[in-house]
């Protein structure tokens, strides 16, 4: 075949990647987003799956009568969007990574369309009544996706967003990502778009921190720290060497996983999660 260009892999595509197999087989659930945690549902490895089940049927809850076609940008393995089909939508989606990718189109069938690329390049004359961005936002430069949204929207089109922004305050987060709250609200005040609904769910998203800090301490630390003990036992002088090449990262990944400084009180300090609801002006 043709040579596909390389590009430089980020880390992050890579994480969705291991993370979609991690969520596989030890919580049983495609699903690549956040969990509503109510109060009532305990924080454990067993209630993940009811807990993005809870965040699936928010967003479900908050798309308006009349829309049909839909646009998800940034469709994780394809399960929300394989839950839009069933619920009787028509449903395209934008997938920028090649492995999500072909979980997608694996899931999907030819029920759906899946573009691989990212938002801000995609190509289509194809016009839709509501764009979903379920924690795909924090990805995108703002002028480029709202331009982008406007050529893909129907008139009185709507936009639902649902992901965690940055709180004005100070102090370094162990999350990093996130658009600056009072910075995106300005800008989408600047836009021909109205809001109708803004509702805070940092309450109930930020367990699922809680949730990854308790996996990385009990499953990931152990598995590092042995694998450290036998290479630095076995090939000291490559152990050394590996970690003075990559001592930023090594520093970087124990800064934001190994310390257990991630989790659900920290991503609440730093973050709100939010849904908000905008509908074209007509």
């Amino acid at each position: 075949g043709d040579m596909k260009v390389q590009h430089k892999v980020e880390l992050k595509e890579i994480g969705l990647d291991i993370g979609l197999a991690i969520a596989r087989y030890f919580y049983k659930t495609d699903y690549l987003h956040y969990g509503c945690w109510p109060e009532g549902l305990a924080v454990a490895p067993e209630n993940v799956r009811e807990a993005q089940e809870n965040y699936a049927d928010l967003l479900l809850r908050n798309i308006p009568d009349g829309v049909k076609r839909i646009l998800d940008v940034g469709c994780g393995s394809g399960k929300f969007a394989e839950r839009l089909l069933e619920e009787g939508f028509s449903v395209d989606c934008v997938s920028p990574s090649p492995t999500l990718t072909r979980n997608a189109r694996a899931r999907l069938g030819n029920r759906a369309e899946v573009f691989e690329c990212k938002f801000e390049d995609l190509q289509t004359d194809r016009r839709y009544d509501l764009i979903l961005f379920s924690e795909s936002f924090q990805y995108l430069l703002l002028e480029q996706a709202l331009v982008q949204s406007l050529a893909c929207l129907n008139p009185g089109g709507h936009l639902l967003i649902c992901d965690f922004f940055k709180r004005n305050v100070p102090g370094k987060s162990p999350v990093s990502g996130g658009h600056q709250i009072d910075r995106f609200l300005s800008f989408m005040d600047s836009q021909p778009f109205t809001l109708l609904k803004d509702e805070d769910i940092t309450a109930e998203t930020a367990p699922s921190l809680d949730i990854m800090r308790d996996f990385i301490q009990e499953v990931i630390k152990p598995i590092w720290e042995a694998i450290a003990y036998y290479m630095t036992s076995n090939y000291p002088r490559f152990s050394a060497l590996f970690s003075r090449v990559f001592q930023k990262k090594i520093a970087q990944a124990h800064r934001k996983y190994l310390s257990g400084n991630t989790n659900g009180e920290q991503f609440a300090h730093f973050k709100t999660y939010r849904l908000f609801l905008f509908q074209q002006q007509s």
